[in-house]
């Protein structure tokens, strides 16, 4: 049977691919956008049946040219948090998400969404509730007024389908070269220290120690599992969290990336102080165009998700960023020419 993944040469809809891949999937039809064009590499060494650039996918999905489909995961969006354009935004991100619900609800699709953390902004409760979602930016209500739609059709009982929103907090690792600044910031720190022999952080600000700020950091090998989890139980349908559920300072993932070099370099791992007295780890100023606007903790409450059903382990900073390094590093002439 048939799955579909659209953002499929992105960052997270690539590494579905692969995973279904090493399922044995290989019925599988790539939708995505390919501009810049470099995007591709991150399907090469996949396997697909067919590909279908985003403009024309809907409609050909809605003639039933694919025949018998199992699953949508759908992944494609615009992930800039600095988008200003609301008509881009909201076409490319609502109005394109809702004619797919519609596609897949008339045809019996299970569909798999991406959703974000961001749909929270301003709150500093994050549990999957109306009264917690105050989003700061477009994107962040692109998402959230998607997730209002599917609220309203969980109450109405109106999808003949399983429909799932995962909230995706602060994901990192392998095959998000192309995201540029909105890559991961392990992805940065990585090439931060590669060319410059050092990592900064921000200094103090918010209440928070020099880089203490905390995000919920979660490997995209974590998100992969849980997307698949879901497909496995397509009688489960919601909006879930889905982050490690573990708050983490911007410090703990320097000294992961620090030390993962370190060690290659067979030089031993030293703690965060130790790196700022050798100057590998340095902090500056906070930005002002920052203030006011930057979110100095994220943590997902996975109390649903487990609820659900899901109870294997989240990768940590320390497990999750080493193991991307290693990645990272072992891949240098692929990152040699960045998307």
């Amino acid at each position: 049977m048939t799955i579909i993944v659209t953002g499929a040469a992105g960052f997270i809809g690539a590494n579905i691919v692969q995973a279904l891949n090493a399922r044995g999937e290989k019925n599988i039809i790539a939708v995505d956008d390919l501009r810049p064009a470099d995007k591709y590499r991150n399907l090469a060494d996949l396997d697909i049946i067919d590909y279908l650039d985003k403009d024309e996918f809907l409609q050909a999905f809605k003639s039933g040219r694919f025949g018998k489909v199992q699953a949508v995961f759908h992944e494609g969006a615009c992930s800039d948090t600095m988008e200003t354009d609301g008509i881009y935004m909201m076409a490319n991100n609502y109005r394109y998400s809702m004619d797919l619900l519609d596609i897949c609800t008339a045809q019996k699709v299970q569909l798999l969404y991406a959703s974000s953390a961001a749909t929270y902004g301003g709150s500093d409760t994050f549990v999957e509730s109306r009264e917690c979602e105050k989003p700061l930016n477009i994107y962040g209500y692109s998402k959230f007024l998607f997730d209002q739609v599917m609220r309203k059709r969980f109450v109405e009982n109106a999808n003949t389908a399983q429909v799932v929103g995962f909230r995706y907090f602060n994901v990192y690792g392998p095959r998000e070269s192309h995201k540029g600044r909105m890559a991961s910031v392990a992805f940065h720190q990585y090439h931060q220290y590669k060319k410059d022999g050092l990592v900064k952080l921000f200094g103090e600000y918010g209440g928070y120690e020099a880089g203490q700020q905390s995000r919920d950091f979660v490997s995209v090998e974590d998100v992969v599992k849980v997307n698949l989890f879901f497909l496995d139980h397509p009688q489960v349908s919601g909006i879930f969290n889905l982050g490690s559920g573990q708050a983490q300072p911007f410090n703990d993932v320097a000294h992961a990336v620090v030390n993962a070099l370190r060690k290659q370099d067979g030089a031993n791992s030293l703690g965060i102080d130790e790196l700022v007295n050798i100057k590998a780890v340095e902090y500056i100023p906070f930005p002002e165009a920052l203030k006011g606007k930057y979110q100095c903790f994220t943590q997902a409450d996975l109390t649903k998700l487990r609820a659900a059903g899901y109870a294997e382990p989240f990768l940590n900073v320390e497990q999750g960023v080493s193991r991307y390094i290693d990645w990272l590093s072992a891949n240098a002439d692929y990152l040699a020419n960045p998307l």
